[in-house]
């Protein structure tokens, strides 16, 4: 699976978070594993 364009990737082992700032590719890694992707943070209402 490519690296997906303004995706953060977070390593499961140390806890290293990146942003991808350019499409490509191959796979993000770190400590010898496969970063994962994360899902977006919930925006709070504004009630």
């Amino acid at each position: 699976m490519a690296n997906q364009l303004g995706k953060r990737y977070r390593c499961e082992v140390c806890g290293t978070e990146i942003l991808c700032t350019k499409a490509g590719p191959g796979v993000a890694t770190c400590c010898d594993k496969e970063m994962v992707v994360q899902e977006p943070r919930p925006v709070p209402s504004s009630d």
